[in-house]
């Protein structure tokens, strides 16, 4: 677990901008925890120590911040990393995963191929916030789908109020690091 005052240290480098995309939203912009080098080498490490010894196969981001953490994570762990992306946007056959937004749906994808074709890959999802849970329960899916297992799903920001983590927790682990 990580301390309260390296929580506060992360949050701190993260942007807080109010009424942002609308009115009433406070939106997390997570470009300047990317631009302090002291902070993501700091996050970075926090993860590294969490999860090498997990025995982890692969490492799996969501688009489009999950790449972030998710590829530098796998290439400090030397493991491979796999993206689940919006439908149209990787070229190989893949599979899809609906879910359901606000007003309407959505679908993610990922390729056939991601793991390899092995049975039963050790997998760590990650993304930079989780709110209702739709998009990483629909990546949990497709995981599923391809024969492999979410071990934990992390997220840098989870928001509280909307229950997404308590959601995921029914089919994986979750570790959020900050709560808002």
């Amino acid at each position: 677990m990580m301390k309260e005052q390296d929580k506060k240290y992360l949050l701190d480098s993260i942007r807080a901008i109010k009424d942002f995309p609308k009115k009433g939203i406070i939106f997390r912009d997570i470009t300047t925890l990317l631009n302090n080098k002291n902070a993501f080498a700091f996050l970075m490490d926090h993860l590294v120590e969490k999860y090498q010894n997990k025995e982890l196969d692969y490492i799996v981001g969501i688009e489009s911040r999950g790449f972030i953490f998710g590829a530098a994570l796998s290439a400090r762990l030397k493991l491979p990393f796999v993206p689940i992306r919006k439908p149209g946007k990787l070229p190989f056959k893949c599979i899809q995963e609906s879910y359901s937004l606000e007003y309407g749906t959505d679908s993610i994808e990922i390729h056939t191929d991601a793991f390899n074709d092995s049975k039963n890959a050790k997998v760590l999802l990650i993304d930079d916030l989780i709110a209702t849970g739709g998009t990483a329960i629909a990546a949990i899916r497709l995981i599923e789908k391809l024969n492999a297992k979410c071990i934990e799903a992390c997220f840098l920001l989870e928001l509280k109020d909307l229950d997404g983590a308590k959601e995921l927790a029914k089919l994986t682990s979750v570790y959020s690091i900050l709560e808002v």
